[in-house]
């Protein structure tokens, strides 16, 4: 799904989140969460054991230097020293922030999405319609580019298997996209900017294409090279969502 690169340190868990839950998240769908060249691995940082980040700025650090290792290396081959040497802190820390590897995609894909959520709600509220928080929508779900990481890693999160916690954190995350989409639209039927659409049908084939089209794009498909897939997307929302007689 989706993506921006700082935010906020989230509980362990997260909360269904009151708004609409693809960058991912790069977000992910994207995802399946997402926000929505190839990814690029971040640069290794010496470790200074004199000065260790707390708090926040630990925990953020650590956060993206785990979604940069997974998308780089996978779940297989991933080890809490790599993502220590990448986040420059000590295993030990990380290993505090994690406590053990089982639980780290989920705690990393709920820090992402939260994180992804925030700056989307920073710019939706600025956006001056539903039409410009429509467009913010797509953007956010959608992979930025091709290896997008946020998106990679919910790739990676839903291939695992998942106990029945696992499962409802990941419904909760998933859910989050459609809650937040379905408010999008019902403020734009309020204000007459939006045609009264079935809104449970049309979340089901906004969300399916847009995650496909974040399938496409992280696959590196050709027809996206010349083409805005964002562009696309927004397009076909925005006609479906057209009042009547509305050119």
């Amino acid at each position: 799904m989706p993506t921006s690169e700082t935010g906020p340190a989230v509980p362990d868990r997260p909360s269904p989140a009151g708004a609409t839950g693809p960058a991912g998240a790069g977000v992910a769908p994207s995802r399946p969460p997402a926000g929505r060249g190839a990814g690029r691995a971040a640069g290794r940082v010496a470790v200074d054991r004199k000065r260790q980040p707390s708090g926040d700025e630990a925990r953020g650090r650590a956060m993206r230097a785990a979604i940069s290792v997974i998308a780089e290396k996978g779940t297989a081959a991933l080890r809490m020293s790599d993502i220590a040497e990448r986040a420059g802190m000590s295993t030990g820390h990380i290993l505090y922030h994690f406590g053990k590897k089982d639980r780290l995609l989920l705690e990393v894909l709920a820090w992402s999405q939260a994180d992804l959520w925030a700056g989307f709600q920073q710019a939706a509220d600025r956006a001056a319609s539903p039409a410009e928080k429509l467009d913010l929508f797509v953007g956010h779900y959608l992979p930025r580019h091709q290896g997008d990481e946020r998106y990679a890693l919910w790739t990676q999160v839903l291939a695992q298997r998942h106990d029945e916690a696992g499962r409802r954190i990941l419904t909760e995350l998933l859910d989050g996209w459609d809650e937040r989409l379905e408010a999008i639209v019902r403020e734009g039927q309020d204000t007459g900017d939006f045609a009264g659409v079935d809104l449970p049908g049309f979340t089901i084939r906004a969300v399916a294409m847009l995650s496909g089209l974040s399938e496409d794009v992280m696959f590196g498909r050709s027809r996206w090279q010349h083409t805005s897939a964002h562009a696309f997307a927004l397009s076909a929302l925005e006609r479906e969502l057209r009042p009547a007689g509305r050119e």
